[in-house]
């Protein structure tokens, strides 16, 4: 049959398509920007109030999550492996649950049995003239949801932009087709002109040296190191999430990806978010590749390429070196994510470097982010025994191979100031209390 008339005989109408989801499924919707907006949308009013228990695995929601509203508690369970600003509320009322695992594994998890994959909705491209659309922005574990799924859906829209590399599925893949043209999720540019934010980027970027590859997120200090890297040569990148950040340095010639041992001369990510600019940019841009999700952040993957940059965030780090990037406490705030995949890989690659980057102070300098030891309850988010770099706008410091003394005056020198003495009071009585000597 001509793929004409097999997309033709797929196209409905949402209420059909979201007619064959049953009480008790688990929905995995599109992440971060590939969400689609019209299907969920569809998905809470006209079956929001008659469904039960409906399960809808979430990482990274960058849009309004209509579904974690109050109003449909007990017909739709958030089940989130990373939070963003709407279903944190959801999970932490307990109305979602929270699901830590490793990006990377995620794929595994499905294929497994251990995660179930009853429903996906998935954002698509019209058909191209051989009768395959493009999945866009997120490239993760879509295919692996098409895979699985009972039931797959995508959303036909003519916005969403042609990402390259492994993002293609042909028609006769899909079982249902719903056409529905809005923009996608965008994330507006985040600017660095935090003072802060500048002289960590600068710290960060003193450690980078020319031909390195970077894996580097979204915020204010990745935006800040680009800054400071316009005098490097031959910068590859092969990362998570591919961001507004890194135009400039692509269009300057900076990162060129030369010098690379894997997808050499390519960007390698594995989902988009950002502006509009960005998905123009994006958009049928060969020199970008999404990849699944257990190829990016596979350590293995990760490590074979050379002098890798790793950089992500923390909450706080104790003076172990333990890292807590997720939570206040025992009240996740977000997740688990790539970190400890990235934090492994550069450490495995020739001349990597692990770098965890934080301010020095939260909530406008009255708390430190550098502890004594993490709270009870705290869960670590990354292993003392995989933190390398830590940086903060007062200096870097390299904790491998140092032992946990060593270790506690270096992040103490790095500290704010105004707390350098607290902190060290702190670790004195946790080690006092843990029957361990502490030499001042």
């Amino acid at each position: 049959m001509d793929w004409k008339e097999i997309y033709k005989s797929k196209v409905v109408t949402a209420e059909e398509a979201l007619s064959h989801i049953k009480s008790g499924d688990m929905i995995v919707p599109g992440h971060a920007a590939a969400e689609p907006v019209y299907l969920m949308q569809q998905l809470c009013d006209l079956r929001g109030k008659e469904l039960e228990n409906v399960g809808i695995l979430q990482g990274l929601n960058v849009g309004g999550a209509p579904y974690a509203a109050p109003e449909f508690h007990g017909h739709f369970v958030p089940t989130c492996y990373f939070l963003g600003k709407t279903t944190r509320a959801c999970v932490q009322e307990g109305r979602g649950e929270f699901l830590p695992m490793h990006f990377y594994a995620q794929p595994k998890a499905m294929r497994d049995g251990k995660i179930p994959c009853d429903v996906t909705m998935l954002y698509c491209t019209p058909p191209d003239e051989s009768g395959y659309v493009n999945l866009g922005t997120s490239c993760d574990q879509a295919k692996a949801c098409i895979e699985l799924a009972r039931v797959s859906i995508c959303q036909v829209n003519k916005n969403v932009p042609y990402l390259c590399g492994d993002t293609m599925v042909h028609v006769s893949e899909i079982d249902y087709f719903v056409e529905h043209d809005e923009p996608i999720y965008t994330i507006p540019p985040i600017t660095a002109d935090d003072p802060i934010s500048e002289k960590i980027g600068y710290n960060i970027a003193q450690l980078i040296d020319d031909g390195a590859c970077l894996q580097m997120g979204q915020g204010n200090v990745p935006n800040a190191i680009l800054k400071f890297l316009g005098d490097k040569k031959d910068l590859g990148v092969h990362t998570e999430v591919f961001t507004d950040n890194l135009i400039p340095l692509i269009q300057s010639g900076v990162v060129n990806g030369k010098r690379k041992q894997i997808n050499k001369g390519k960007i390698v990510a594995t989902f988009v978010q950002g502006s509009e600019n960005l998905y123009r940019f994006v958009d049928h841009n060969n020199l970008i590749e999404l990849k699944p999700v257990d190829y990016t952040n596979d350590v293995g993957v990760i490590a074979q390429n050379d002098n890798v940059v790793a950089i992500c965030s923390a909450l706080e780090v104790d003076c172990m070196g333990q890292v807590n990037a997720d939570s206040f406490g025992s009240t996740v705030f977000s997740g688990v994510g790539g970190q400890l995949d990235f934090m492994r890989g550069a450490e495995q690659s020739k001349n990597g470097k692990p770098i965890i980057a934080l301010p020095s102070t939260a909530k406008k300098g009255t708390v430190s982010r550098i502890v004594g030891a993490l709270k009870p309850g705290t869960p670590v988010t990354t292993t003392r025994q995989d933190v390398h770099w830590v940086v903060t706008e007062y200096g870097a410091v390299d904790l491998f191979g140092k032992p946990i003394t060593e270790r506690a005056k270096l992040l103490i020198s790095i500290a704010h100031p105004d707390f350098r003495e607290q902190i060290e009071r702190e670790f004195y009585e946790y080690r006092k209390n843990a029957g361990m000597i502490y030499i001042r």
